[in-house]
């Protein structure tokens, strides 16, 4: 993998939203990155964190979770969630059907990744996905030093029980939006604190020191 395309755009500080320290970073990028008025598909919305923030800027959020305990959690804050799996429902939407299609935190978990990559991309003009990176210098020590698959505070569970079944690095990641022919319009490698990292480096630099990746994608040619 060589350095970042020429033209793509790496964050270099903070998101401007300021008041919100308990929402995660990656969804404060997220929300950063849409304009308000956007009608917006949040796939694996979890308890509806992200849509709140989202709705909180005027932006006409909608999501899909896959356990009906968060599916309950959302409607009872009033949020439009529905139960379903990215795996298996996504087809079920037209193509075009929203401005932004988000998957945040989620794509580790479903089955088939780069299919879920796909609906997500013909269902939205555009897409926003952030993961937990597992090639980040932590968890290779933890793999070389202990000999033990990592955990850390995104990815706490055990091997045996965790929800998580395709772990990807940045740079898989990156491989994978060069396979199926996706145009990558903005990149973001976050610190364990949720911040973006501060110096625009080769691809390398951010699978090593990124704990987090954050995509904004669209089809090529749009």
């Amino acid at each position: 993998m060589n350095a970042p395309q020429q033209g793509l755009h790496f964050s270099l500080a903070r998101p401007a939203s300021r008041g919100l320290e308990n929402y995660r970073g990656d969804h404060l990028l997220v929300a950063d990155m849409i304009p308000a008025g956007a009608k917006v598909l949040d796939v694996g919305c979890g308890d509806g964190d992200l849509l709140q923030l989202l709705e909180s800027r005027g932006i006409d959020g909608r999501g899909i979770e896959l356990s009906r305990e968060g599916v309950n959690r959302c409607v009872g804050k009033g949020l439009a969630v529905v139960q379903g799996d990215a795996d298996t429902d996504l087809i079920n939407y037209p193509d075009d059907a929203f401005d932004y299609v988000i998957l945040s935190q989620t794509l580790q978990a479903t089955r088939q990744p780069k299919v879920v990559l796909e609906n997500l991309l013909r269902i939205g003009r555009s897409a926003i996905v952030s993961f937990p990176n597992f090639g980040f210098w932590r968890m290779r020590m933890q793999l070389l030093v202990g000999g033990r698959m990592p955990r850390t505070e995104n990815l706490p569970a055990t091997w045996y029980d965790t929800p998580n079944i395709h772990f990807c690095t940045i740079k898989d990641f990156v491989h994978l939006c060069d396979e199926i022919n996706v145009k990558m319009e903005r990149a973001v490698a976050l610190d364990l604190q949720g911040r973006p990292l501060r110096l625009n480096a080769p691809w390398w630099f951010w699978n090593l020191f990124g704990e987090q990746g954050v995509f904004l994608l669209q089809r090529a040619g749009k």
